[in-house]
């Protein structure tokens, strides 16, 4: 099975000087993980909701939160993206994708074109449900 097989070519992308203030509305309402960040149509880095979260204040939405809380979601998307994202080719085999994420600490594969252009996604949750898929009736 290769790349492009496996992927989700339904992506979300933000630019390098996007705030946190929409990077927060759109993971409040989506259910995936990863936004990738381009300028053009040149992939530059991956933000995961974790590294959201450890950029913005806990305070955030609660009577505690104070204006220095508040300014946290006047960050830009640069100042806590991955860059340089591992990424791989649509041809790539799945081995290579499953590779990729044993040697690197990284919870998405970005798949690109010949160009550096995203053309899809497949997180460690795609690849769990395409075994799980596989094994389905087979028992233990």
């Amino acid at each position: 099975m290769k790349a492009k097989n496996l992927m989700s070519s339904k992506l979300v992308t933000v630019e390098m000087g996007d705030s946190l203030a929409l990077i927060k509305e759109i993971f409040d309402h989506v259910s995936f993980h990863h936004l990738l960040v381009v300028e053009g149509t040149k992939l530059l880095g991956v933000i995961s909701d974790r590294d959201f979260f450890k950029a913005i204040s806990p305070n955030l939405g609660t009577p505690a939160a104070t204006s220095k809380d508040l300014a946290t979601l006047q960050k830009k998307a640069h100042q806590i993206m991955s860059r340089n994202p591992v990424t791989v080719y649509e041809t790539a085999s799945i081995l290579e994708v499953v590779e990729l994420f044993n040697t690197h600490s990284i919870s998405c594969v970005p798949v690109v074109s010949e160009h550096g252009k995203p053309v899809g996604i497949i997180s460690w949750r795609d690849l769990m449900r395409e075994i799980g898929n596989r094994n389905k009736g087979k028992g233990e």
